[in-house]
């Protein structure tokens, strides 16, 4: 939907939903979400970077944490809570010191989030993109590598995006908590921004691929569906970015050394950086 359009059928239905409460903004529409089914709000978090409130705000999530340590690798027993969370720090230390946009981190030490509150603190940030940070791990005798990127879709698009999702947004229920309540009372008026939402993210996607090449390896088919519950902000275009396989010796190595987590956050710098010059000056990224 041409971004106008969407603008002037966003304000027509708030102007026929004006007596409802607020939630989470696009472009100064108002989002009404289901607040009574939302947990206890998460405190938010440190902003690094810039200190200009008006320069475009990123919240990079280390995926895991806590009682849930994510995929191990068997070479060395590396968790995988540990490894996104190194790299996250890295990212944002990156684009703290370009000083081109501001940057948070939903957690900076080893505790567990369950998924909604992930996206949640980005949504009560007014971030302008997420970025939940995974490694994978490939079965017994698959030498699968390469870094993949994930974008919400409500139909999996292929079967090992199917079983990520089911692995990922299943994490909550370790600790018996829900796996992500329904959106909202105004249906339509979210469906909207998820679908602007979506849009973005897949831009970023095919962005972050050509920016970062240069400095990590890539699956072939580096861009996949799911639909995973960390990525249904309506209102803040995310992706889940897996950084490699710590199955795979040659990515478990790179992915957990210093000049591997250096190359991974200049590569996700320089992608952040472009994708929110474009968006000031209108420029498509595909």
């Amino acid at each position: 939907m041409p971004r106008r359009l969407f603008t002037l059928l966003a304000l027509a239905l708030l102007a026929a939903c004006d007596a409802r409460g607020g939630g989470g903004r696009q472009d100064g529409v108002t989002l009404d979400l289901d607040k009574a089914k939302a947990g206890p709000a998460a405190p938010l978090p440190a902003v690094y970077g810039s200190r200009d409130p008006s320069r475009p705000l990123v919240v990079l999530d280390a995926g895991h944490g806590g009682h849930d340590p994510g995929a191990l690798s068997p070479f060395g027993g590396r968790q995988e809570k540990d490894v996104t969370l190194a790299v996250a720090r890295a990212i944002t230390d990156a684009l703290a010191a370009s000083g081109r946009v501001r940057v948070a981190m939903t957690r900076e030490d080893d505790r567990f989030l369950v998924l909604r509150d992930r996206y949640e603190i980005a949504r009560r940030m007014g971030a302008q993109l997420f970025v939940s940070i995974h490694a994978d791990a490939a079965p017994a005798g698959d030498s699968a590598r390469g870094a993949t990127i994930y974008t919400l879709s409500e139909v999996a698009s292929d079967r090992e995006a199917a079983q990520l999702a089911e692995t990922q947004n299943g994490a909550d229920a370790v600790a018996g908590a829900p796996a992500g309540a329904g959106a909202g009372v105004n249906r339509i008026l979210i469906d909207l921004a998820q679908r602007e939402s979506m849009e973005i993210s897949a831009d970023f996607a095919s962005l972050l691929k050509r920016e970062a090449s240069a400095y990590f390896p890539f699956r072939p088919d580096y861009h996949r569906f799911a639909s995973l519950v960390v990525l249904k902000a309506p209102d803040v275009p995310s992706i889940l970015f897996e950084t490699g396989y710590l199955t795979n010796p040659a990515d478990a190595a790179y992915i957990d050394s210093a000049e591997g987590r250096r190359q991974i956050a200049a590569g996700m710098r320089s992608a952040i950086e472009t994708h929110f010059a474009r968006r000031r000056y209108g420029v498509g990224t595909r």
